[in-house]
């Protein structure tokens, strides 16, 4: 099943980085960004319950997706650039098998289970 997961997680990862190229930002600008939603693991500094909630709320595929749409429907690249940023990196995270967290700690993840 992890295995399927991670291939699952691939998929996503090559939509978001197809999605992207279809935008008029640059590669570089994307790139520089990448690993911005880990900012989120900044919440662990306060306590784990904070920090699972702000890396989770940074690497949730839905509200990713959410962001990308309402880019999409209101005609703001900007938007769209971030709800892709956010999408094709929780994706690469996935694929690399770094999961959402639990409160117990950040090595506990919806994927350990």
């Amino acid at each position: 099943m992890r295995y399927l997961l991670k291939l699952e997680a691939l998929g996503q990862c090559v939509l978001g980085l197809y999605l992207f190229s279809l935008l008029s930002y640059s590669w570089g600008l994307f790139a520089a960004l990448f690993l911005a939603p880990d900012i989120g693991m900044l919440g662990y500094l306060i306590n784990t319950k904070v920090g699972a909630w702000s890396y989770n709320l940074l690497h949730h595929k839905g509200l990713a997706i959410g962001v990308f749409l309402i880019g999409v429907y209101w005609a703001i690249d900007g938007l769209q650039f971030v709800g892709l940023l956010l999408f094709t990196h929780a994706a690469f995270d996935r694929m690399l098998g770094y999961g959402l967290k639990y409160e117990r700690g950040f090595k506990f993840t919806h994927l350990d289970q």
